[in-house]
């Protein structure tokens, strides 16, 4: 593995976003409306509920939460689509580049979309809503790190897809999160859900996570539990992307695909 060629695919991402103004914007824009409009709806609902005793707290953080989720994810695909609406994919394998050092460079590129897109949002708490998602101290990193994880391996899963089926697939990218949303108990306790869509509830690391921001949030407490929880799930799940994703790799390299794959 070499980590010039990492660099090097991580710079062509980087630069392809940060001189393009109508990329950060976009980055920008949906993040920073999203958390405003769920901060006025939180403000309406702290005056109409009993529920939580700092509704628009909880809330917003978890809007915030799930926001960096949702870019991550969309994120990893949105440049792995670059590749594909761009042509690219003849250049980077005749190029002595591995899969791996692909997913890195995908990998971290992600990260740094979300993160423009998740500052601004978050400045924009204190001042209009007098909230601060500091407020969950050094448990956020984990919190955080644990979506970006999931976020990643739903990335890795949309692409193993477009590899395995084409452009076709791109649909799946943006409806992904959508289908998980409502077993992810992102805006209520999990208590609400039906039996049914309690087991699958339980075995997404989502569940824990939101769950542990709305415990630290309204109860002051940690439990480690539901962290270490979401973190042996989004374990076992990025293995299980990952090895699909070189499935798909080795299907598409047999059946001739890869080099048509963005005709």
């Amino acid at each position: 593995m070499s980590f010039i060629r990492i660099y090097g695919l991580f710079l062509r991402h980087f630069y392809l976003i940060t001189r393009s103004f109508p990329r950060i914007l976009d980055l920008i824009y949906w993040p920073s409306i999203q958390i405003t409009l769920w901060g006025f709806i939180s403000n309406f609902f702290a005056s109409h509920t009993t529920y939580y005793n700092n509704a628009v707290g909880v809330i917003l953080t978890c809007a915030i939460l799930y926001d960096f989720l949702f870019r991550t994810s969309i994120g990893f695909n949105m440049l792995f689509l670059e590749e594909i609406w761009s042509r690219n994919f003849t250049n980077l394998f005749i190029a002595p580049i591995k899969i791996s050092e692909i997913i890195i460079s995908l990998i971290s590129t992600a990260l740094i979309r979300a993160l423009i897109g998740l500052v601004p949002a978050i400045l924009l708490t204190s001042p209009l809503f007098g909230i601060s998602i500091l407020d969950l101290g050094i448990h956020l990193f984990f919190l955080f790190l644990s979506l970006y994880l999931f976020g990643i391996t739903l990335g890795i899963l949309v692409s193993a897809g477009l590899l395995r089926f084409g452009p076709s697939f791109e649909n799946i990218a943006w409806s992904t999160m959508f289908l998980l949303a409502p077993f992810g108990c992102i805006y209520y306790p999990i208590e609400i859900l039906p039996d049914f869509f309690k087991t699958v509830a339980y075995m997404l690391p989502l569940v824990y996570i939101f769950e542990e921001a709305r415990n630290i949030l309204i109860n002051n407490s940690v439990n480690f539990e539901n962290i270490l929880n979401a973190f042996y799930l989004n374990g076992v799940y990025l293995i299980i992307a990952i090895s699909l994703f070189y499935y798909s790799f080795s299907k598409a390299r047999k059946k001739g695909t890869l080099i048509n794959i963005g005709e």
